[in-house]
């Protein structure tokens, strides 16, 4: 991959470390759904109230966090903030599975998403400062694949956790890649291109002159507020909540032919994992508007989506 002259060991240098972080980050984030439904749920005595608080505190935490973390990352050091990320969300997420009971559990969740936060506006700062304008496009897509990949391969390996340790160590267990893998970041990436090492000197000069050009084209914004006027932000926002909108209701929906959730049996990676890839449990693992949908999903398809 290749666009106007510029290095393209970038590619292949940085896309595969971005994707494998994002990778983990999702991972640490739904495999709640996975433990729930397998005896996590009974033996914390998790009701629907209390699921769907869970999943209103983690993205609650998302929402505060989000913007800051973009700040940060832009104006310190993404590199800093993602590698304190993965410890932290590696960490929090191992200790799910040492939960005693309820209180413990929301205040970990809470604090996952705060942490998760970061995750993705640092990624995009990250991305931007290494690839321009015309390529972004598809280092972006190729960071957003980790999202749906990770559900494939999370659901093989979480079954088999399932099967053969339970619930608890499923979580201890997949919290810990996300530590071991933020040395690997810190080691292997860095902030910009004149900090690289890998990169030659006329490389470096190549790409610092080709988004400094590009800075250049773009109108500075006063503040958030005039940000958020723009129309660009404001039919971004409204495409992004209708999506989620309908694959919402459209995944509560297909819950309708399930008779009862999932048991423990029905992880088993060898033929029903794929079973899981459609059952999620909407108060879990969407944001506290969109339980609405849940709530009145009740109406469309007969049935309740807690």
């Amino acid at each position: 991959m290749k666009s106007n002259g510029l290095s393209p060991t970038r590619w292949a240098r940085l896309i595969p470390i971005v994707f494998i972080t994002y990778s983990l980050a999702y991972l640490d984030r739904a495999n709640y759904s996975f433990g729930a439904a397998s005896g996590m749920a009974a033996d914390l005595k998790i009701t629907a109230a209390v699921s769907s608080l869970l999943g209103a505190l983690f993205f609650l935490g998302y929402f505060f966090f989000q913007v800051p973390s973009a700040n940060y990352a832009e104006k310190r050091s993404a590199k800093k903030l993602v590698f304190w990320s993965l410890i932290v969300w590696g960490i929090l997420a191992s200790l799910i599975g040492v939960v005693t009971n309820i209180y413990m559990l929301l205040a970990i969740r809470f604090l996952l998403g705060i942490v998760e936060a970061a995750v993705m506006p640092a990624m995009l700062v990250f991305l931007s400062h290494w690839f321009t304008g015309e390529e972004r496009s598809r280092a972006n897509t190729f960071l957003i694949l980790g999202n749906p990949i990770t559900v494939l391969w999370m659901s093989v390996v979480s079954g088999y956790l399932l099967n053969s340790f339970g619930w608890r160590w499923m979580f201890i267990i997949e919290g810990l890649p996300s530590i071991l893998w933020a040395f690997i970041w810190w080691k292997l990436v860095d902030d910009k291109p004149s900090e690289a090492k890998w990169l030659k000197d006329h490389e470096k000069q190549a790409l610092n002159q080709a988004l400094e050009d590009e800075q250049k084209k773009l109108k500075s914004v006063a503040n958030y507020r005039a940000a958020f006027k723009q129309k660009s932000v404001i039919f971004l926002c409204l495409q992004y909540f209708f999506g989620v909108l309908v694959s919402t209701v459209l995944s509560c929906g297909c819950r309708r032919s399930l008779n009862q959730r999932p048991t423990s049996a029905s992880l088993k990676p060898a033929g029903s994992h794929l079973h899981l890839i459609y059952w999620q449990p909407c108060s879990w693992s969407l944001p506290p508007f969109f339980l609405i949908v849940c709530r009145c999903e009740n109406h469309l398809f007969g049935h309740s989506c807690s």
